[in-house]
């Protein structure tokens, strides 16, 4: 119970006002920020190890594509910043910690992980995928925002022709940021060409829309010209996982909404108002509120275990 209200709340309100109503427990918030951080690093630790906590391992119609014959397993991996504190209570740089999800199609399965270190995180969640059982399922698919060194650590840890699926949603914010500098002042003519860019990578892929971006006129504005260039450039290094039509046709995912929700709900913990923390601190509890988030049945795995 305390380190449930540790995961849940601050510390001082799981001491203050959680355990004491619902438990009549009174404990320092001191007390419990030391029992949620210590399980938790023996949480990271274990994991680390390549001991992953999970419930048992998926059922292989969890994997089933609604409408389709065949199955398939997804993988995500995104990061957000955890707001760091320096010596004698300054506020520091932030850090990255990344938080990794495994999930089935109807989202009814999620599992999460989380680390500091990316390629530590990437081992997890091969180990993770073998102790849950995707091989199941036909095809496992990566979708992510292609952030740096995102796609190069599934890889890594995964196989060298894994396909991994561009967010959709990121992509287009590309053509939105450009459309912005071409039609700065005229909002129909900047809409005109965003629906037209959008509607050729979204029926036609990203192979289509190289074309179509290399056939536009160059602008006069030469900064503007520039960034057609590189929006070029951008959807050329990314067009082996740009083909939507085919992902869609699949009835596969093209957007990383779970595991954009996932880094959401990992860092609400670690993101509130006025919080900032030493590494040490957000690396023992953040793997402990995503064992928390991985579901019921994975959180009562951990504490049988541990019991």
């Amino acid at each position: 119970m305390v380190c449930l209200a540790g995961v849940l709340e601050s510390f001082r309100i799981s001491a203050d006002d959680v355990l004491r109503r619902f438990c009549r427990v009174h404990l320092s918030a001191a007390t419990t920020r030391r029992a949620a951080q210590e399980t938790g690093a023996r949480l990271a630790e274990q994991q680390r190890q390549g001991d992953i906590v999970t419930a048992g391992k998926w059922k292989a119609k969890d994997f089933v594509v609604e409408g389709h014959s065949h199955t398939v397993a997804y993988l995500g991996l995104d990061a957000f910043c955890v707001p760091m504190q320096g010596k004698k209570g300054a506020k520091a740089e932030g850090r990255m910690l990344y938080t990794a999800l495994l999930y089935t199609p109807d989202k009814g399965r999620s599992h999460y992980l989380v680390d500091f270190d990316l390629d530590g995180l990437g081992a997890q969640m091969r180990q993770a995928a073998k102790t849950l059982g995707l091989s199941q399922a036909d095809k496992v698919i990566a979708v992510t925002d292609a952030g740096n060194g995102i796609e190069e650590c599934i890889r890594r840890h995964f196989w060298d022709d894994l396909l991994c699926v561009l967010d959709w949603y990121h992509a287009s914010e590309h053509l939105s940021d450009y459309a912005k500098q071409l039609q700065p002042r005229d909002e129909g003519a900047r809409q005109s060409w965003l629906k037209q860019a959008e509607g050729v990578l979204y029926e036609k892929g990203g192979a289509a829309l190289v074309a179509h971006l290399r056939g536009q006129e160059t602008p006069v504005d030469e900064a503007v010209a520039e960034e057609l260039r590189k929006l070029i450039n951008y959807f050329v290094n990314h067009v082996h996982r740009t083909d939507y039509p085919s992902y869609r046709k699949a009835g596969w995912d093209i957007g990383s909404g779970p595991v954009e929700s996932g880094c959401k709900v990992v860092g609400d913990r670690l993101k509130r108002s006025g919080m900032r923390w030493v590494e040490a601190g957000a690396a023992h509890l953040a793997p402990l509120r995503a064992l928390y988030w991985s579901g019921e049945d994975v959180w009562d795995a951990y504490w049988a275990l541990a019991a």
